[in-house]
């Protein structure tokens, strides 16, 4: 922004950062996701979930929406008690397709682990319309791992 504007650039405060600069953000980011929300309803989209270990330990899911429009951050959760149950794994899913809407929803893309797999599963039988499939990238990893492991690599 210095480079930008010159060395005589004066940053806006952080009261105007947290009041009309956050206002008019937030109203630039609902109109964004209108247009997104639209070409849900009309193209179908996929909703994809990936966890990762932050610094102090905790469990962290990320819930995406993928269409035509492209891919839309929806929310991360906090699922360091409940990552390795699959009942609770179902119940976060079946949240987020009742959030995005599940007349919206063609396929929910998740990794292979079997927590998920069960929830996959489940979510298929009570959501007859909607697909779940295991992200291709994981599964890809997975079997490079079992390669590893046989004798013939071994060092």
């Amino acid at each position: 922004m210095v480079a930008k504007y010159g060395p005589g650039f004066q940053p806006p405060s952080s009261h105007e950062l947290r009041t009309w600069i956050l206002k008019e953000e937030v109203e630039d980011v609902q109109k964004l996701m209108v247009a997104h929300k639209k070409d849900w309803s009309h193209y179908g989209c996929t909703i994809m979930s990936d966890g990762w270990t932050d610094g102090k330990s905790r469990v962290i899911l990320n819930f995406l929406v993928n269409s035509s429009k492209g891919t839309w951050f929806l929310k991360s959760v906090d699922a360091s008690d409940t990552i390795k149950n699959g009942e609770l794994m179902l119940n976060y899913l079946d949240n987020i397709v009742e959030e995005v809407g599940e007349e919206n929803v063609v396929q929910i893309v998740t990794d292979n682990a079997s927590n998920y797999k069960w929830a996959g599963k489940e979510l298929m039988k009570h959501r007859s319309k909607l697909w779940w499939t295991p992200c291709a990238a994981h599964c890809i990893d997975l079997m490079l791992e079992d390669i590893s492991k046989m004798k013939v690599f071994e060092s």
